[in-house]
């Protein structure tokens, strides 16, 4: 396979060997154009099927960091990079209130030994057993939703009555069809980069249900010591 076979489907007009720099200009701007206008409608309508269960999962999650629960994120190649973007949106938000939120596959010396020691399958798996607790909150993420080294982290996840999520796309792959998963959104695209912007979308939605809920909880805690203090 030559560069230009392998690169050819991004830009094809590129690999046409254009010689008109207006005429490739006007290409890249359509190109670009035509990019933001599919994202803009996988994410919506990503949204208009998932709304309901997005506001379930993230009234679940919140319930459970009021009980002191962490979130752990995972997964691989460009869905390890949203993984870890998704923990940092918990735990060093803009605004509202941080969660305890860690990306599975941020420590590269973990990662590693427990590839090279036990089996790259095993790595995510591993690092649940060591850290995690039932009121804990683990969510997948991956383009294909067919990845063993996440579907064994989420059936351990599962077992320890964790709350599991997994983002996936195209048909959704093993993770639509697991029972370990409480919740699994589907990206129904055939384009991974189009999917993985759609589920950072969902993974900021779920972050805005999670901080909603739990500031309706504190004012019900506050509101309910008033009601004892005046009591006494």
């Amino acid at each position: 396979m030559t560069d230009s076979d392998a690169t050819g489907f991004l830009y094809p007009f590129i690999e046409s060997e254009e010689t008109d720099a207006a005429s490739l200009l006007t290409d890249l701007a359509a190109s670009a154009r035509g990019k933001a206008a599919e994202s803009s409608r996988l994410q919506r309508e990503s949204l208009e099927e998932y709304g309901a269960s997005l506001t379930v999962a993230g009234t679940q999650m919140a319930e459970r960091f009021h009980r002191g629960g962490r979130l752990y994120t995972f997964g691989n190649g460009g869905s390890s990079t949203d993984a870890a973007t998704l923990a940092s949106l918990f735990s060093r938000p803009a605004r509202g209130r941080p969660i305890a939120a860690w990306s599975l596959a941020a420590d590269n010396a973990v990662v590693t030994a427990l590839g090279n020691d036990v089996g790259f399958e095993l790595i995510f798996k591993r690092q649940i057993i060591a850290h995690a607790r039932d009121r804990d909150v683990a969510i997948a993420l991956s383009t294909s939703g067919n990845s063993d080294d996440l579907m064994t982290a989420i059936t351990e996840a599962r077992e320890r009555g964790l709350l599991t999520i997994g983002f996936s796309g195209h048909d959704g792959g093993r993770m639509a069809a697991a029972d370990d998963l409480d919740f699994c959104f589907t990206v129904r695209s055939q384009c991974i980069h189009r999917i993985q912007e759609s589920h950072a979308m969902l993974g900021y939605r779920l972050w805005s249900v999670v901080q909603v809920h739990m500031q309706s909880l504190r004012r019900t805690i506050t509101a309910r010591a008033l009601d004892g203090a005046h009591a006494i």
